[in-house]
C-alpha cells in the first residue's frame, strides 16, 4: 500500500515576534533592539524556520516607539539581512502611549508590507468605529496586510460583527489568537484555544496563535493540528518546553518548526504566506 502524503495540509506560518515593547536585555541578553540586531535575529530565525518577522522599534533608552523613521531603519536592515524570504510585520502596539489616530498614523507613514492590530486598542469604544473602517479600506487598497490581535473569544464575535455591519472591507481578515493574556503569571495551556474555536464562533480563513510561558511550542502546535498558524518569540516567552531558558529567538523558532514537522506538517515559506493572505482576502 501507498504511504499517504502527510504534506497535504496547507504548510504553518511561523511568526516570530522577537522583542516586544515590554522586555530589555535585563530580561534577555539576546532580545534584539536595534535595527542591526533585529537584521541579526530576522536571519537565524529564517533559517530555523520562521516565514515572518513581528518588530517592535525602540527609542534610545529602549522603551517602546512607534516612529516612521525607526521602523524605515529597522526594515532597511531587515530586508538587506533577508531579501524578501520573510514577510516584515510591523506592529502598531500602543502601549498605554499612543492614541488611536497615533497608531493608524504611524502605518500610513511607513506603509509597511504588514501590520498587527489590537482590536481593543484601536476600536476602544463605538465613536472610533469610522475611522477604523477607514484605515482598513486604505489598507487594502495600498495592499498592506492586516492582522487583527483578538485577546478574547468576545474580541472575535466583535470582529464577526463588524464584518457583518461592512465596516471590515476584507473577504476574510487575518486575526491572531492570543492564549493566557491576562492569567495569572501570564502561562499559557493549550486548552486555552478550545474557546476561540468552539461550535458557533467565527471562522476566519487565517488564523494563528500566540501563548505566554514554557508550553508556547505546546499551544502553537495545537493550534497548527488544527489548522492555524503560529507565532514565538521573546515578545512573549524566554523559556522552553523543559523550563529552560531559550538561547535565542532562533531556538524558538526552531523547536516550533520541529514540532509542526513531528505531526506531518511543514513550515511555510514567505513567498506562501503572501500567496495564502492573497488567497483569502
Amino acid at each position: 500500500m501507498t504511504e499517504p502524503d502527510l504534506n497535504v495540509a496547507a504548510p504553518v506560518a511561523i511568526a516570530v515576534a522577537p522583542n516586544g515593547g515590554r522586555r530589555t536585555k535585563a530580561d534577555h541578553p539576546a532580545l534584539p533592539m536595534t535595527p542591526d540586531e533585529l537584521a541579526a535575529t530576522a536571519a537565524s530565525c529564517l533559517e530555523a524556520g520562521a516565514s515572518m518577522i513581528h518588530a517592535h522599534v525602540r527609542d534610545l533608552e529602549g522603551g517602546h516607539l512607534l516612529d516612521a523613521d525607526a521602523y524605515r531603519a529597522a526594515i532597511a536592515a531587515i530586508r538587506a539581512a533577508v531579501d524578501d524570504r520573510l514577510v516584515i510585520q510591523i506592529t502598531s502596539e500602543a502601549l498605554g502611549i499612543y492614541s488611536p489616530a497615533e497608531q493608524m498614523e504611524v502605518v500610513r507613514k511607513v506603509r509597511p508590507e504588514a501590520v498587527s492590530l489590537a482590536l481593543r486598542e484601536l476600536l476602544p469604544d463605538e465613536s472610533h468605529e469610522a475611522g477604523f473602517a477607514e484605515f482598513l479600506g486604505w489598507l487594502r487598497r495600498e495592499k498592506i496586510m492586516p492582522q487583527i490581535i483578538l485577546y478574547t473569544p468576545e474580541e472575535a464575535v466583535k470582529l464577526a460583527g463588524l464584518k457583518a455591519r461592512g465596516l471590515v472591507p476584507f473577504e476574510d481578515i487575518p486575526v491572531l489568537y492570543v492564549l493566557g493574556r491576562y492569567t495569572a503569571g501570564q502561562r499559557s495551556s493549550p486548552g486555552d484555544l478550545l474557546p476561540f474555536l468552539a461550535p458557533g464562533m467565527p471562522r476566519f480563513g487565517h488564523w494563528s496563535v500566540g501563548a505566554f510561558g514554557a508550553r508556547e511550542t505546546a499551544c502553537v502546535t495545537a493550534g497548527a493540528l488544527l489548522g492555524g498558524h503560529v507565532r514565538v518569540g521573546f515578545e512573549n516567552n524566554l523559556f522552553l518546553h523543559d523550563g529552560s531558558q531559550a538561547w535565542d529567538n532562533a531556538q524558538l523558532v526552531a523547536a516550533a518548526a520541529a514540532a509542526v514537522c513531528a505531526c506531518g506538517l511543514r513550515p511555510a515559506t514567505a513567498e506562501e504566506l503572501r500567496q495564502d493572505w492573497q488567497r483569502i482576502v
